[in-house]
């Protein structure tokens, strides 16, 4: 499992851009993760899937609601990870009014999962391979912090415990 000191995997993950710009096309859009936090403090929250229950009504909207506070913080984004594809996941942050407070990613193929040991095998509730429910801070591409829930938990990944810990580390 990946740990406090280890490097961000070099993976390739994906996010729907729902409005284009100059260099910036509309669709899924290719985000290296190593690239992507260089220089930056990153929060990574990983959720087992998009749409359902507890990721939906209490993990993601808690990340919506305390932007600002992390940012404010020192945190320069917030990444939240499924093993979901592209479209879903934009289409799942359209629904959480997400847009400007977290990046949604998608980890189709579990790459970024299984490369951080954070896999979860749901096949015998027809979900097959997802990621674990986890925070993570990311220094410059670097692991400051992890906290991964035991299964069917939700508490240690919250946006209030890890802007807690974001303060910690500040201090």
């Amino acid at each position: 499992m990946w740990q406090v000191g280890d490097r961000l995997p070099e993976v390739v993950l994906t996010e729907f851009i729902d409005e284009g710009g100059e260099g910036c096309p509309v669709g899924p859009q290719a985000v290296g993760l190593v690239e992507a936090a260089a220089g930056k403090r990153v929060v990574i929250v990983g959720v087992p899937g998009a749409f359902t229950p507890t990721c939906s009504a209490k993990h993601l909207p808690g990340y919506v609601e305390l932007a600002s506070a992390l940012r404010a913080a020192g945190v320069d984004e917030v990444w939240c990870v499924a093993v979901n594809d592209a479209f879903v996941m934009g289409a799942w942050g359209r629904e959480q009014r997400v847009a400007g407070a977290v990046r949604m990613l998608a980890d189709g193929s579990a790459d970024f999962a299984r490369a951080a040991g954070l896999t979860l095998d749901l096949a015998a509730r027809g979900l097959g391979l997802r990621c674990q429910r986890f925070a993570a801070i990311v220094q410059d591409g670097v692991l400051l912090d992890l906290a991964v829930e035991p299964a069917g938990q939700l508490g240690v990944s919250t946006a209030a415990s890890v802007l807690e810990r974001v303060k910690a580390l500040k201090a």
